[in-house]
């Protein structure tokens, strides 16, 4: 089967260069071109390409506009081409909220290059966004389950996105210790397949790994966790270094709980969400209360940096059996180890269904290696988070 493409770019250069590149792979073939989002929109809907792949900055209409009106009338599987700044991260993740699928660096000096690599890198990604939610044309909304029973009102639902907080609390250890959290309400959304049960537990740290579609799935999953969630949380996101910051900082401003990019030395705080670095490792080591963060430089004989693996793999040293791990949307298996490691040290692993998951990869790993207490769909893992540490 061919994945038809669609190129939508200002640049004639880019788009010619793109479309050469693309028609040299074999299952690929650029069936149009676009020079504005505007252009864009009438070309998907008379085209009806497999993916699109999207500039920001065009005339007429930009990329998110583009992305937004697509998804609207057409839902397509959208590849966003962004520059590596702290203002390219901003109006990636906006993009990418707005419903893209993924996004890629726009680097004119490699696009010029004749390297087999970018070739490969472009190929394997245009293929893996192909094979995502959008592309499959469900009815379902990317996060929300088709299991979910229809007679539970909205507003039994424990936890509700929180308001965009103006100042930030600073919790105490004990305080978060003794705090009372909601209570679930019945008539919780089952997970997609019959789950075990997760045993109680006192956990220690909550641990969420995830990839392409993680920056939307994170959003949802922590603006419904209260201020005073009584865990540290850590989390990793595959990432470029110089996205993450960015990322951080988008959260934080959403989230009642404290997000941001994790430096080294940084203590584990109750309330508080750190984010793996881009281009970095990030463990945890067993110092202090509730540990502290080693940010180790990139190793070029390991795919992801950050690597959900080294990082799980470091929470299941650091507290064996005192950790619930998440996994969430992503391309590849990243984590699966990490999970693994996990499980032979006693903590409990959860994983994010195929339904909700906009690339359902790294989630079956973990679930087809039988590693996963319980899945999820993407809306149940806040409120199943809020009732696992109750306690």
């Amino acid at each position: 089967m061919t994945v038809s493409v669609l190129v939508v770019d200002d640049s004639g250069f880019f788009r010619k260069r793109l479309t050469e590149i693309l028609n040299g792979v074999e299952g690929i073939r650029v069936i149009g071109t676009a020079s504005n989002g505007r252009e864009g929109i009438e070309q998907v809907a008379r085209l009806r390409p497999d993916v699109v792949t999207m500039d920001y900055e065009m005339p007429v209409m930009n990329g998110i506009a583009a992305v937004r009106e697509i998804m609207r009338t057409c839902p397509t599987p959208v590849l966003m081409f962004s520059s590596l700044t702290y203002e390219g991260a901003r109006v990636t993740l906006d993009a990418l909220e707005a419903g893209a699928v993924d996004f890629l660096p726009k680097n004119f000096e490699e696009i010029t290059s004749s390297s087999s690599e970018l070739q490969r890198i472009l190929a394997r990604r245009i293929l893996d966004v192909a094979r995502s939610r959008v592309g499959q044309g469900k009815s379902v909304r990317p996060g929300v389950s088709e299991n979910a029973p229809a007679e539970v009102p909205a507003q039994q639902h424990p936890v509700q996105p929180a308001a965009r907080k103006d100042t930030r609390p600073t919790p105490q250890p004990q305080e978060h210790k003794t705090a009372a959290v909601r209570q679930p309400a019945s008539g919780r959304a089952p997970a997609a397949r019959p789950a075990r049960v997760t045993p109680p537990a006192s956990y220690c740290v909550v641990a969420i790994g995830t990839s392409t579609g993680g920056p939307v799935a994170l959003q949802r999953v922590l603006t419904r966790l209260p201020a005073n969630f009584p865990v540290p949380i850590v989390l990793v996101q595959h990432m470029p270094a110089t996205f993450t910051p960015a990322f951080a900082d988008r959260l934080d401003k959403m989230c009642q709980i404290e997000v941001r990019q994790a430096e080294n030395g940084d203590e584990l705080r109750p309330g508080v969400a750190l984010l793996a670095p881009g281009g970095s490792q990030m463990m945890v080591e067993k110092k202090g209360r509730y540990g502290q963060v080693r940010i180790l430089p990139a190793d070029n004989r390991v795919n992801y940096k950050p690597s959900v693996d080294i990082t799980f793999g470091s929470l299941a040293r650091a507290w064996p059996g005192k950790t619930l791990a998440v996994i969430l949307t992503g391309m590849g298996a990243d984590g699966r180890e990490g999970c693994r490691m996990m499980k032979e040290s006693g903590s409990v692993v959860w994983a994010q269904d195929e339904k909700t998951s906009v690339i359902y990869g790294m989630p079956m790993a973990v679930a087809q290696a039988g590693l996963v207490d319980e899945v999820l769909p993407l809306d149940s893992v806040s409120i199943r988070l809020v009732e696992a540490v109750r306690a």
